[in-house]
């Protein structure tokens, strides 16, 4: 940065910062412990000074506070450890940070079928950052008595997730409703089968196969 700040913005200009700051490690040592410590300190200070971003401070308000938390978490971590191990944590942050937000998004579409059932299909991803919107997708009260999550689209990530699908049922039932699971993924379908008697529903391959018994002959 302070390169590119000093007027070097070509190749030749990174090329010589490296190979000079090579030549001080390498060979320079004994030159650079002649300068007196008081002075390199003076230097570090100039070098935080010109490559710290003041401006950021300024727009702490008005940015996520995922970002400005990040921004501040990087800057002590600077201060009281290391730039490197600044860097990585900030990069962790970030990424979990992503990941929640990316991992929240969960979306539904309605469709009631002629043959008395309602589906849900589930588009995103079931885990503890989305359970709680997940479970304020139904309506238990004015649904009918059959009830298909679908989820071709949506994947079910931990033991949360589980607990969440399982209460969901548990709310139908108190209302004498069935929920049944459809097009759930290998790996979904392995999570649930693991659960054991945590998951008392109903999976179903597909709804081709698949229609509510009624009283009425073919």
């Amino acid at each position: 940065m302070i390169n590119i700040r000093a007027g070097g913005r070509g190749r030749l200009s990174g090329i010589t910062a490296a190979v000079c700051l090579l030549f001080f490690i390498v060979l320079g040592a004994s030159l650079i412990e002649q300068i007196p410590l008081a002075a390199l300190v003076g230097i570090m200070f100039m070098v935080v000074i010109a490559t710290f971003e003041w401006s950021s401070l300024r727009i702490l308000k008005k940015i996520p506070r995922s970002d400005a938390f990040v921004l501040i978490l990087v800057s002590v971590v600077t201060v009281l450890v290391d730039l490197a191990i600044a860097v990585i944590a900030g990069v962790i942050v970030s990424a979990l940070v992503f990941a929640w937000h990316r991992g929240k998004e969960i979306s539904v579409s309605v469709v009631n079928s002629k043959d008395g059932y309602k589906e849900y299909r589930l588009k995103g991803h079931l885990f503890f950052g989305s359970i709680t919107e997940f479970k304020q997708i139904f309506d238990v009260s004015a649904d009918p008595d059959d009830i298909v999550i679908n989820l071709r689209n949506a994947r079910v990530y931990d033991h949360s997730a589980l607990d969440a699908i399982q209460s969901v049922a548990q709310r139908y039932a108190d209302e004498q409703k069935t929920v049944h699971l459809v097009n759930v993924s290998p790996e979904c379908k392995l999570l649930l089968d693991g659960a054991g008697d945590l998951i008392d529903i109903e999976i179903l391959d597909d709804l081709k196969s698949w229609r509510i018994a009624t009283d009425q002959l073919a």
